[in-house]
């Protein structure tokens, strides 16, 4: 099971990311755009998520568009979810107790390379050839 050790080891093993802290939580920058970050249920989330809602450690990650998303949210409905805060915004939310370290990865690159700016992300995707 990945934690917030080996999301920070991913994060910051992608050109330019830094990590900060916010109101006790965790996140992660490229070029001051943030791509993951440490998500706590809020308590409204909670309450209309019910018996739903994930007790673990959650993350957020930026996703390309909502059609991205909504492929996410019907793949894999045990690892990824959203509340109504998201709606409309294209990020999603990851039960990080339930995602395989290689998925952890996919997740967290993506998220980078949708908020990289467009010249930094061609180079690293050049060099990952």
């Amino acid at each position: 099971m990945p934690g917030w050790d080996d999301v920070e080891r991913i994060a910051l093993s992608l050109p330019e990311t830094g990590e900060r802290v916010s109101r006790d939580l965790r996140q992660w920058r490229v070029k001051d755009k943030l791509f993951v970050w440490e998500r706590p249920l809020r308590r409204a989330e909670i309450e209309a998520l019910g018996s739903e809602a994930p007790d673990g450690p959650i993350l957020g990650a930026r996703v390309e568009h909502l059609g991205a998303k909504e492929a996410l949210l019907v793949d894999d409905p045990a690892v990824f979810f959203t509340t109504s805060h998201f709606d409309g915004y294209p990020a999603i939310l990851v039960r990080l107790d339930r995602i395989t370290l290689e998925d952890l990865e996919e997740v967290v690159t993506e998220a980078w390379l949708v908020r990289a700016p467009n010249r930094l992300a061609r180079a690293y995707l050049e060099g990952s050839r």
